[in-house]
Parts: C-alpha cells; structure tokens; sequence
C-alpha cells in the first residue's frame, strides 16, 4: 500500500534522540486511530498495525454480518447481502474483515494527520530533554559552543541539545568562540513556553566540587568529605575538606604531587587561586586556616554576634585581605563569621589608633578603613591615595582629606 507522507513522517521520527521507539510506535497508532474516529465514529472496531522496523501500517476494520434489514449501525455492522458481494462465504454472525487504506481518507485528512504527528513528536521530544536534564542538575556537562552573544553563549551537547551559558555564568576570563568545547555545571532547567531552557554554569560552586570529585579519585569514593566551597569566579576559591580517616591527608590528596591534582582544576577555571584547608569544629583554628597564607597572632571571639577580631602583624595584614580583599570575603564566607583584621600593637610604635581621630573624621569613613585592616594612622599613611581607593569604597577626595589629616598628626 501507499506510504503518502504521513508514513514517511515515522522514517523521519522513528529514530528520534531522546524517545524510544515503542513511545513513537504509540503516537503513530494515537494519530492514525483518531482519523478512524473522525470517519467512522468509532475505532473499537479497528486494528491499527504498525511495523516498527520501516513504519509499514496496515489498518483492519471488523464488522459483524447482520441479516438483511436488521443492521442498526453501519460502522459496527455489515447487511449479509453486501457482506456475500465480498465474499460468498460468509453467514449471518460472522465477521468481516476489511483492509482500510490511508488513500481512503482523502490527502486532506492524511496530511492534517501529518502535522499532528509532527507536533506530538516534537512535543514529546522537548518533555522527554526536560525530564533527561531536570535528572541532572548538579552533573557536569561537556558541549561545544555553537553561537556566541553578547549575554549568553549558545552550547551544543553531544546530542545536538541546546544548553544556555548566560555571561553571569562563566568565568571572568571565559572567551569562547564557535568549535570550542567548554564544561559546566547543569545549574537549572525550566519549562519556558513550551520549549525546555537548560542553563549551565561555570561560576558555581557546585562545578569545583565536580571537578574536584574527577580529579581526586578519594573524594569521589567518599574517604574526603567537601564540607564547604566558596568562590570568587576567576579570582579566587576556598574549598574545606574532611577526611574519617586518619591515614589519609585530605588536603594533600587533593593538591596531589607537586600539585598535580589541582593543577588541571586551576587551569580549567582560568587560573583561579584555590585554596584547600582542613575543616575543623574549632573555629578559631577554622579562622586561622581560612585566611591562609597570612600568619595570624591572635583571635578574639564574640559568638553570639558571629565577629571576630583578628590581630596580625603589620606586613601580614596585606595577605589577610589580599588583593582586592577577596581573601577576606572568602574566609568570612567559609567560617560564617565577620571578620576584622587589625595590626598587632607594638609598645615601641609611635602609631595612633584611628579611632583617636573621631572627632575629625567621620564614623563610616573610620569604618572603612578598618574594614579593610587600615586601623591606625600611620598603615594608612604608608599606603598613597591611588592604592588607599583601590582598597577602600571611598572617593578619592575624601581619602586626600584623610591624608592631611592624619599628616598633620605626625608634623
């Protein structure tokens, strides 16, 4: 029999990426029994066969054979005379088979068939990637990039699957450009009119954790524990491991030989200064260890306002904060505690605490400075104006007026 166009739509769908052929086989019968609905009325009567190797279709329809004048519903029953026509053979109660052809319904109804066959499938197709990557959210994805705009870039994966990475999501220093394979994270999945939108991420931290469990074989079999990531994308990272063994150096398995392990995790995010440092309940020493490198001499601190008062000394207070004050942030972040770094006093130091100076410089502006570990007159002094803005949020203007200020101190 004929295969007009609606057959050729199972050649072109049968092998469809994400849907198995007994879900298309299905659709196909679905389509084909409500065109025998639409012209008999019913389909209960009806055999739609479909050959799932090349989409061949047969379609029988069963009748019962009726005496002569007592047939009440022609698409349920057949008068015997019109059944002997056919085939002499047959007597009243028998049934009659007959083999319905698609030409029969007319090219109107075989290609209105065919869109709807068409729409079903790719209906079923965008479901089917939704389920596949709401499942896995949090894994690792790897594509190549197809098209590259000024808010997103446009990822491939081996499928063919369009996946989203939004600019907010890759690494300051990402550049992309078509053919690249770039990995990510699979961040969220969302039904978006209809159509799946599947967002990727390279900023997270749940992306170092996977890239963490690839390279360090330990914390993929569970004997390290990641209790906590915190990232600055491209900047810096501070990762906090735990292991129930004893025997095994949490930290050292994850730096590897010579660094070995980490190497490969730094350079897929662009360089980024990842730090790896042994979690503790003991949060001065969780402190201590989270503003690694800077020494620290002592801690004071208050729990119930989740502070703490770090004091270093002076040449240490730069690695405390670090550049840009990302060390500081982090470790903050990491403990959940706020941290103040504060230069450790000498009784030989002509120095004069900030503070002294509250009654010509505003409180905020105080505040700043000690935010970022700036808290007597001459660790700002040492530092000019340009470098004094870069650390701090304040206009330059007001950083000169602090200068004289504190200058005329010392004068």
């Amino acid at each position: 029999m004929s295969n007009i166009n609606l057959i050729d739509s199972f050649q072109e769908f049968k092998d469809f990426k994400n849907i198995d052929r007994p879900t298309v086989i299905s659709v196909l019968e679905e389509v084909f029994r409500s065109m025998l609905r639409k012209r008999y009325g019913t389909d209960e009567n009806c055999d739609v066969i479909v050959n799932p190797d090349n989409g061949d279709l047969e379609i029988w329809r069963t009748r019962t054979v009726m005496e002569d004048g007592f047939s009440e519903d022609d698409d349920l029953e057949i008068e015997l005379a019109e059944a002997k026509a056919i085939d002499a053979d047959l007597e009243v109660g028998d049934d009659y088979i007959e083999q319905i052809t698609l030409e029969s319904f007319g090219r109107r109804a075989i290609l209105a068939a065919r869109q709807t066959l068409v729409s079903k499938i790719l209906e079923l197709e965008k479901d089917e990637i939704f389920k596949k990557y709401k499942d896995r959210v949090g894994e690792i994805v790897t594509g190549e990039v197809y098209q590259v705009w000024k808010k997103e870039t446009l990822v491939l994966d081996d499928e063919g699957n369009e996946l989203l990475l939004p600019k907010t999501e890759q690494i300051p220093a990402d550049y992309f450009k078509k053919g690249d394979s770039v990995r990510a994270i699979i961040e969220k999945v969302e039904m978006l009119n209809g159509n799946p939108k599947i967002i990727i991420s390279r900023t997270a931290p749940e992306f170092l954790q996977r890239l963490f469990e690839m390279e360090v074989p330990e914390i993929f079999d569970g004997l390290i524990t990641i209790k906590k990531i915190v990232r600055e994308p491209g900047e810096r990272a501070k990762v906090a491991v735990e292991s129930y063994d004893d025997r095994i150096d949490p930290v050292g398995a994850c730096v590897g030989m010579k660094g070995s392990r980490i190497h490969g995790i730094v350079r897929e995010l662009k360089n980024e200064n990842i730090d790896v440092i042994n979690f503790t309940n003991n949060i001065s020493l969780y402190i201590q260890r989270a503003l690694s490198p800077a020494k620290i001499t002592s801690i004071k601190l208050d729990e119930e306002e989740k502070r703490a008062a770090v004091y270093l000394k002076p040449d240490q207070v730069s690695l405390a904060i670090g550049r840009g004050g990302h060390n500081i942030k982090l470790a903050g972040k990491l403990t959940g505690y706020e941290i103040d770094v504060y230069r450790e006093a000498h009784e030989d130091d002509e120095d004069v605490d900030i503070e002294e100076f509250s009654d010509e410089i505003e409180g905020w502006i105080i505040d700043e400075f000690k935010r970022v570990g700036l808290d007597t007159a001459k660790s700002i002094l040492a530092l000019n104006a340009e470098e004094l803005v870069k650390r701090t949020d304040l206009e330059e203007t007001t950083v000169k007026d602090v200068i004289e200020i504190l200058k005329s101190e010392f004068e």
